[in-house]
């Protein structure tokens, strides 16, 4: 037990898991402007460092199974290596190392520097080298990302002709996977390319899917809501963020900074989620970076995982036309109460893992706050804060009464005029590539094995207990 308390308190000092970063201990070690290069730089020590952590602690257990994990779907189970983010409990979500709050002061801002937010670009290269990028590094993630968005003929044709009754979230998944059209991961595996350069391929892919999913999200979203309309050429002078904004036609400032607020914190949230953990199965199979995403993406489109902020703009829509504008904090306790009494959920609050306030609504709400303190639904969301916890508190039932991240997201997006709920987890979509693209580009590079845990059924469950 000893030993098992020592190689936790390691690994936990290592990822910077409980320990805040400061700006003195900004981990800024490569001068490599290119991504590529920096992670080229950084794998050979980590592929070292875990030869060396498997050979010492190789038999050392780490947590226990218990049959409620088994039955409540692997809930707690440790069982996962992802090196990008770690979701703690009392922390929130860290991504390696950083929380929220020291990622929005440490990570480069968009407009040279001068922006609000940071930039998805320095995020991501954060995720894949472990370290705060520079202004100019993620400078060069932009000018990647640019030079890589052009889509092929085929999809544009095939996204055209998807009828108007398709959901986007079916749309944007049959369109990442055809895509893989372009995959140079499959080409170079049909080639015979060697393990260990594997990594590199599954690199390149990720590098151009990313570039090209604005691109794609913005063709589904003109096609369902704009009648078509052109979304125009990337601007090199844009980042990624402004661009994606650009081509789905919102031109305001603010909606920019959001869109880069919204990309970096809905990027990752550790890999046991529904869309991680799909693409990192998936991946395990050796199936391409973009067959791998698009699996993940169907995951996210389930009402359980990346439907949550449409059904709190749903709840919040009834609220007002059930109590009208300005209502007292008396009669919202009591809708609350009628709520729950009748067997339904408050939605936006609760988390399977987090134990306090969710960082993404925290920074979500701190954007409303200077950009739209007086908005109603704002304001009616602002009141819930208030209420809702306590209520939750006082019925007993809730692990977590706080508010998680879509109690916010959708609120704002509405604020800008975006109102089409069924479109916002394409936006989601579109920021979780990022996590999982990183994830995937290390599953390689470390050479994780194909994903086969053991399965058993109930009589074999009642007669190992039974023993």
């Amino acid at each position: 037990m000893a030993l098992l308390r020592s190689f936790v308190t390691k690994a936990i000092q290592h990822n910077k898991v409980l320990f805040p970063a400061t700006s003195s201990a900004v981990r800024q070690a490569s001068t490599a402007t290119n991504l590529k290069d920096a992670m080229a730089n950084k794998i050979p020590e980590t592929q070292k460092e875990v030869i060396a952590l498997r050979k010492e602690h190789g038999n050392t257990k780490v947590g226990e199974v218990t049959l409620d994990m088994m039955y409540g779907g692997m809930r707690g189970i440790k069982g996962l290596v992802t090196e990008t983010s770690v979701l703690d409990p009392e922390e929130g979500i860290r991504f390696r190392g950083y929380s929220i709050p020291e990622c929005q002061k440490l990570l480069p801002k968009g407009n040279n520097g001068k922006g609000e937010e940071p930039l998805p670009e320095g995020l991501y290269w954060l995720l894949c080298t472990g370290d705060i990028p520079t202004q100019a590094q993620a400078d060069s993630v932009t000018k990647e990302w640019n030079e890589r968005a052009d889509i092929p003929n085929h999809v544009i044709t095939m996204l055209n002709n998807f009828p108007s009754n398709l959901h986007p979230m079916s749309q944007f998944s049959a369109a990442i996977t055809a895509l893989n059209s372009e995959s140079k991961f499959a080409k170079a595996y049909n080639e015979g390319v060697k393990k260990t350069l594997y990594w590199e391929y599954v690199y390149e892919d990720s590098m151009d899917m990313i570039a090209k999913l604005p691109t794609v999200a913005s063709i589904i979203y003109r096609n369902l809501y704009r009648e078509g309309t052109s979304i125009g050429a990337i601007d090199n002078a844009k980042d990624w963020s402004w661009n994606f904004a650009s081509m789905l036609g919102y031109d305001d400032p603010n909606f920019t900074e959001l869109m880069r607020l919204y990309l970096t914190i809905h990027s990752d949230h550790e890999g046991g989620n529904v869309s991680a953990h799909t693409t990192h199965l998936v991946g395990s199979a050796l199936s391409d970076p973009y067959l791998s995403f698009a699996a993940g993406m169907n995951g996210l489109a389930g009402p359980l995982h990346g439907l949550a902020n449409q059904e709190v703009l749903v709840w919040l829509t009834r609220v007002q036309k059930d109590l009208g504008g300005e209502v007292s904090d008396e009669k919202l306790r009591d809708f609350v109460w009628n709520t729950l009494t009748s067997g339904q959920v408050v939605p936006g609050y609760g988390h399977a893992v987090l134990r306090k306030t969710d960082p993404r609504y925290t920074c979500q709400r701190e954007f409303a706050l200077k950009k739209l303190p007086n908005d109603p639904m704002f304001k009616l969301v602002s009141q819930l804060y208030k209420i809702v916890p306590d209520v939750l508190l006082e019925q007993g039932k809730a692990k977590n009464p706080w508010p998680n991240v879509d109690a916010h997201s959708g609120v704002l997006l509405q604020y800008f005029g975006m109102t089409e709920m069924n479109y916002y987890t394409v936006l989601f979509g579109v920021s979780r590539a990022l996590g999982c693209t990183a994830s995937l580009i290390w599953d390689r590079a470390l050479g994780l094995p194909i994903e086969r845990p053991k399965s058993f059924d109930t009589p074999a469950l009642k007669k190992l207990v039974s023993k």
